[in-house]
């Protein structure tokens, strides 16, 4: 690739610079309140996999919450961080986005008209406010079942479902409450058991029932695949159309359970719970335009701290989510070619195999070019691998390769590119370097100088800082500490240092 396309990258680099302040306000602007006093970062929570304590991570890269299980994972299943996420706990109401899963899963008609009955009547806590003989359609049930999390439309959901769904004998609840399970186990829930559609811990309904923080992630990362669960969950405030047992119609004013719509950038849902037993929990969604993120938080001490560790949560996946640009140099040169000159990050200067002691300076083919990382994965190593150049070198060539690599995956490839010609030697400079290195070979020398990398690869995270802010962090990342003033550029005739 030719670099003269590119000469104009340091032109471009204040456009750059200028949309990274721009994100930089996006992010300051961004609803972040600060984490309660008793939250708290633990070597066993797992940030990729890996425990805080074997990363060796400084608290500044890790997320503060005070659920005692959390789980954070995207729609492609990548689990950013995870806290005793497979123990087995209560789930409380979180149990209705499987009430809803099994719903829209029967291919029952959302128009299907769903009768309240005595059951549902009358179950208790939690309710979309209907009452016994009531009649709505099942798209309505639903909204009534997520937005408000009324029981009284789980149950009336699961007998009309569940009727659907029994063999000859077996009770319509049975049916449905079977039909959780099955899903469950189709979705790899391995550690969960569904007993009742709403999820009642006590007095009638204390039986035995149970699901954990990845789960509960698998679960509702299924639910969001479906576009009515989504538009019904995504209500911050809904309306229930209800045919009353007189023939009278009844409008049913909703206010979801979930906090965060309309008050936390890119929140889409999903369902809050509580029960003694299970404590506040609360799974979430947001999407703030390149997927979804679900946030599972588990036994928080309170309402507000349930809401609070989903925040901290997301924050940490986006604020970690960062663009690392691959040229580190505080070394450029004057790059020439067809008469268009440019600075550009001198990176490496690259053996003139062609020479016995010669180098060629060299730059990348898109010195602007950059990857996404998310920075908790580890710091990020380059490698250079050059080219045999057995010839004349001119300007635009390529004269090797850069690896880039987080961790142990390569992340990143960019070719590099000469900013100068060099000659090939004449022929009898050729003849003289072939006798020389066929006597040095019997030595086991070979004669070819060294490459020298300038570019840097620094780290995102230091292990030995205990005060780096994220604002440091996205500043390495982005190569700002690095990029000298035009002025302290040097050009290409400058000796090595």
């Amino acid at each position: 690739m030719s670099i003269r396309a590119n000469f104009t990258a340091a032109g471009r680099g204040t456009g750059r610079r200028a949309l990274r302040a721009l994100l930089a306000a996006a992010l300051a602007a961004s609803v972040l309140l600060p984490a309660p006093a008793f939250a708290d970062v633990r070597g066993t929570d797992q940030l990729l996999g890996t425990t805080v304590a074997e990363r060796g991570l400084p608290a500044v890269a890790c997320p503060n919450v005070t659920a005692r299980y959390a789980f954070v994972m995207d729609a492609a299943g990548t689990v950013y961080f995870s806290r005793e996420a497979d123990v087995q706990s209560h789930i409380a109401s979180i149990t209705k986005v499987m009430t809803a899963i099994v719903a829209l899963d029967s291919g029952m008609p959302m128009d299907t008209v769903i009768t309240v009955g005595e059951k549902a009547a009358t179950v208790g806590e939690s309710s979309a406010d209907l009452r016994m003989g009531d009649k709505l359609s099942l798209k309505a049930a639903l909204t009534g079942l997520m937005v408000s999390s009324g029981n009284d439309a789980a149950i009336a959901i699961a007998e009309t479902v569940g009727a659907t769904l029994a063999a000859e004998g077996q009770d319509a609840n049975e049916a449905f409450v079977a039909a959780m399970n099955a899903k469950a186990a189709e979705l790899g829930m391995n550690d969960s058991l569904f007993a009742n559609p709403h999820g009642l811990d006590i007095g009638e309904y204390d039986n035995e029932m149970y699901s954990t923080a990845h789960d509960v992630g698998l679960m509702c990362a299924y639910a969001m695949k479906n576009e009515t669960f989504r538009s019904i969950v995504a209500q911050d405030k809904a309306q229930l159309a209800v045919t009353k047992p007189d023939g009278s119609t009844a409008t049913i004013e909703l206010t979801s359970t979930d906090l965060l719509l309309g008050a936390y950038e890119g929140a889409c849902g999903i369902k809050t719970g509580y029960t003694e037993a299970a404590g506040n929990s609360f799974a979430g969604a947001c999407n703030r335009g390149d997927g979804d993120l679900y946030a599972i938080v588990l036994g928080a001490p309170s309402e507000s701290a349930r809401f609070e560790d989903a925040k901290a949560l997301f924050n940490w996946v986006y604020d970690n989510r960062m663009t690392y640009v691959l040229a580190h140099s505080d070394q450029w040169v004057t790059a020439d070619e067809d008469g268009t000159s440019a600075k550009v990050p001198l990176i490496a200067e690259v053996p003139h195999t062609a020479w016995l002691d010669k180098r060629v300076k060299a730059t990348f083919a898109d010195p602007d070019a950059s990857v996404e990382v998310f920075a908790p994965e580890g710091n990020v190593s380059q490698e250079l691998v050059t080219r045999d150049l057995p010839g004349a070198v001119h300007a635009g060539d390529v004269v090797g390769t850069m690896n880039f690599y987080q961790g142990n995956e390569l992340i990143a490839s960019q070719d590099l590119v000469a900013v100068e010609d060099s000659p090939a030697p004449d022929f009898l400079q050729g003849i003289g370097f072939w006798w020389e290195r066929l006597w040095a070979g019997f030595g086991g020398r070979e004669l070819v100088a060294a490459p020298v990398v300038v570019n840097q690869t620094p780290l995102i995270y230091s292990k030995a800082s205990t005060g780096q802010s994220i604002e440091d962090i996205r500043a390495i990342a982005a190569g700002d500490d690095v990029v000298p003033d035009d002025d302290s550029a040097s050009d290409g005739a400058d000796e090595e240092e």
